[in-house]
């Protein structure tokens, strides 16, 4: 397990299966596995250390990075995830999500999407753990990859990744007020406080967190919590 800011500068912060299991406990509604390097080095994926967490773990599991073939979203699903996050390769290869799609379904389809500011209420969509700009705009991308298929959007700003310093939630209103299907919001969540904003200001369905866990400067409990007393209904009061 790797964590970088503004995805450069990665640092080890543990093993996979140990912080895995740390999160299913403290009540996780699912599981992000990104192999945020596979594309950029052209390397595989992650067979292993999936099939542990299906063994071990028993809520959704959504796994990405390298995914650039109908055969390698096969090859995780069968390891044992649920969904497929794909990012470089379907900006590469569009039709990959409709690929996908028509054999496994919208549901296990996630455009995993990394974003960076460009101007006003405008950001662009970046590949290789967002190294390389693509020209294109993040928003009328993320239109674009539902009508071909995506069931699912995970959004992540480039510019609050790994800051702790809060979401960009211009970012995740736009994203949400142009697509019909979940939006998952990622990037800059330092506290619970980040959490409830994203909640009470945007129409994401749910968050995706790293840094502040990794870290320990909150737990996936507490943010519940505090949502909770906030009014804002977790999966855990349902």
């Amino acid at each position: 397990m790797i964590k970088g800011i503004q995805m450069e500068g990665l640092r080890v912060v543990g093993k996979p299966a140990d912080l895995s299991r740390k999160y299913y406990e403290q009540g996780a509604d699912e599981l992000l596995y990104i192999d945020t390097v596979a594309t950029l080095y052209g390397r595989g994926n992650m067979e292993e250390i999936v099939q542990q967490a299906a063994n071990e773990i028993f809520v959704p599991l959504t796994v990405g990075g390298g995914i650039r073939t109908v055969a390698d979203a096969k090859s995780m699903l069968i390891s044992g995830a649920d969904k497929v996050a794909v990012n470089s390769g379907a900006i590469r290869n569009p039709h990959l999500i409709t690929e996908i799609a028509r054999v496994f379904g919208n549901q296990c389809v996630v455009l995993s999407i990394e974003a960076k500011k460009v101007g006003p209420d405008k950001w662009e969509a970046y590949i290789d753990n967002g190294r390389e700009p693509t020209g294109l705009d993040a928003v009328d991308w993320c239109r674009r990859a539902v009508v071909l298929g995506a069931g699912e959007v995970l959004v992540t700003s480039v510019d609050r990744d790994g800051t702790r310093k809060g979401m960009d939630l211009g970012l995740i209103v736009a994203v949400s007020a142009a697509v019909r299907v979940p939006v998952i919001a990622s990037g800059g969540v330092g506290e619970t406080s980040h959490v409830a904003s994203l909640f009470e200001k945007t129409t994401a369905d749910a968050v995706a967190l790293a840094c502040a866990l990794h870290y320990d400067k909150t737990t996936v409990a507490s943010i519940k919590s505090d949502l909770e007393g906030r009014g804002i209904r977790t999966r855990s009061s349902v």
